[in-house]
């Protein structure tokens, strides 16, 4: 088992920038690959970011891709998704998650509860 918990969330204006963090606890987290997701209001969770399990490989959705970068630090046992240039579409609750890397939700055996990030502008 993997515990999950996402922090990091809160208010935020439009063009600013918000870091999220994610810590894992239980079994190894190394051994793991990650990924945030997001869920806006009236929307289905949808894809960020992910990133194999020592860090060497990424990938993200075009949504975000050259503003979002998600990275790790398996020695804390922590997640990370910066976000730039926040804009109001980046508003939703933002899931981590642990298992196989890949774009589907169905990859990841874990979920944190989530974090809220609200973009105003």
């Amino acid at each position: 088992q993997v515990q999950l918990a996402e922090s990091g969330g809160g208010l935020v204006q439009a063009g600013d920038s918000r870091r999220l963090f994610c810590l894992a606890s239980g079994r190894t987290f190394s051994i793991y690959g990650m990924a945030w997701f997001r869920q806006a209001p009236g929307k289905e969770r949808e894809f960020v970011g992910a990133i194999s399990w020592d860090g060497s490989r990424t990938s993200y959705a075009d949504s975000v891709k050259g503003r979002f970068t998600i990275s790790r630090d398996n020695a804390r046992n922590e997640l990370y998704l910066e976000g730039n240039s926040l804009q109001r579409e980046d508003t939703a609750v933002y899931y981590c998650a642990a298992g196989k890397v890949g774009r589907r939700q169905d990859a990841y055996s874990y979920w944190g509860r989530g974090t809220q990030v609200t973009v105003s502008s």
